[in-house]
């Protein structure tokens, strides 16, 4: 036969092996074993690997983790069926499967955690934040003496979503002290010292304002803002801790789509007067005003990209729920059947139908966390789907709190997606954070 031929075939067949291999039930169930996994105690759980060999499974600490219901340290199993976990209290384990008690094949680190139960809450909730400092939202030209436009702001090198702390020494906390400063330092023909962040840096620059000509004022000839609001929904609340946490997502501020670095803020009692259906190719969206005797139901601390969260002293009003209910962490989310929970008409919270289609594997706090589709014909009717306002809906299944709505398909408004709540509990400080998360957007 001719080598170059061989070389061929054998290639071919070696490509159609390992084709086959990586398609395999055994193969494809290892690839999916977690590297770890959290449980809250009394909880059960299982691996499962589908392999025909025998192993030995170990756990350093039983009496936080049973395997197969024993409180040995070490047991003869068979990867042929499903390696059962049960927790027994609050710690963290390793348990260790080696192929015929000698080849390590995988460490699987778990965490049990006390039972907790939250208050889900579905309510429409007005939000006020002012950022710890003043955003750069876009730059402007200011009309000189000799004719000139120029933008002084943009000069010294400032650019969109900059938050400018501390002018000249003094703290920036309202919009409204920046006009005094300016004038000051224009009269004086000296420049500005401008401390501002960039991405989470400390940075400095110099900035000579400008005299405009036609309003006759001292110009940084820059668009400024210190404040937002908008309307969301309430996604549960910790009796407990007194803390609760909203939206689901990040805020951002309009103009630059920055995230808000929080300094103070609140939410506030809302009321839903009309939704704005959602069509394909464009959101829809719930009109609310803030009651003339909102009472404010708490504060803002943080703003992470899993929502908003702070203390609130009472539990919510106009709640489905009079006690609290179990959490489920990522790992129980399941495709099928759910629920969600929101208003929309008034201050009544309703249950609407859905259905989980998509659920992602994430070790590691993500935002995408599952596809939902609307399914409830009496929501269908009433918003068309998903709308902008709805973030932060709870989801419900199988009685339990798995997480939140947070964007919507633009071209397929009847879905979109949910985060885990395990990654708000985070975020909230409710369940304790991994080592290796990010750090949040906290309130200074």
């Amino acid at each position: 036969m001719n080598p170059n031929l061989k070389r061929k075939l054998l290639g071919m067949l070696m490509a159609f092996f390992l084709c086959f291999v990586a398609a395999a039930e055994p193969v494809q169930s290892f690839s999916r074993l977690p590297d770890h996994i959290s449980m809250f105690s009394g909880q059960q759980g299982k691996l499962q690997l589908a392999m025909p060999v025998q192993a030995v499974a170990s756990v350093d600490r039983p009496e936080v983790v049973q395997v197969n219901g024993s409180f040995h340290h070490a047991q003869q199993i068979s990867l042929r069926n499903p390696i059962q976990l049960t927790s027994q209290q609050a710690g963290s384990a390793q348990v260790k499967l080696k192929l015929f008690g000698t080849i390590p094949l995988k460490t699987v680190n778990v965490d049990v955690m006390p039972e907790l139960k939250v208050v889900p809450g579905g309510q429409t909730i007005g939000v006020k934040v002012k950022s710890a400092g003043i955003l750069v939202v876009g730059h402007h030209l200011v009309h000189g003496g000799s004719g000139g436009k120029a933008s002084p702001g943009e000069s010294a090198g400032l650019k969109l979503g900059d938050l400018l702390t501390s002018m000249n020494g003094v703290p920036l906390d309202n919009v409204t002290k920046v006009a005094a400063i300016v004038d000051q330092a224009g009269k004086a023909n000296k420049p500005l010292d401008i401390i501002f962040k960039r991405d989470g840096h400390e940075m400095r620059t110099k900035l000579s304002p400008a005299f405009d000509e036609q309003d006759q004022t001292w110009r940084l000839g820059l668009y400024i803002r210190d404040s937002a609001a908008g309307v969301g929904t309430l996604t549960f609340y910790a009796p407990h801790q007194k803390v609760y946490g909203a939206l689901g997502h990040v805020i951002t501020d309009m103009n630059t789509q920055t995230p808000i670095e929080v300094g103070s803020g609140e939410i506030l009692q809302s009321n839903v007067t009309s939704i704005s259906r959602s069509e394909e190719g464009e959101p829809g969206e719930k009109r609310a005003h803030f009651l003339k005797d909102s009472r404010v139901l708490g504060d803002v601390q943080r703003n992470t990209p899993f929502g908003i969260f702070g203390k609130m002293k009472d539990k919510p009003e106009h709640s489905l729920y009079p006690e609290p209910i179990p959490v489920g962490l990522s790992g129980e989310v399941r495709v099928g059947p759910a629920e969600i929970l929101t208003v929309v008409e008034g201050q009544q919270v309703e249950r609407f139908n859905v259905e989980i289609i998509h659920v992602s594997k994430q070790d590691a706090p993500a935002t995408k966390g599952m596809v939902l589709r609307i399914t409830d014909p009496r929501l269908i009717k009433k918003t068309g789907g998903i709308v902008q306002g709805m973030s932060g809906s709870p989801i419900v299944q199988n009685g339990k709190l798995i997480g939140a709505v947070t964007h919507v398909f633009v071209n397929d408004p009847k879905s979109g997606y949910g985060c885990f709540i395990e990654w708000m509990l985070q975020d909230s400080g409710v369940l304790p954070a991994k080592p290796d998360r990010p750090k949040n957007l906290k309130a200074s």
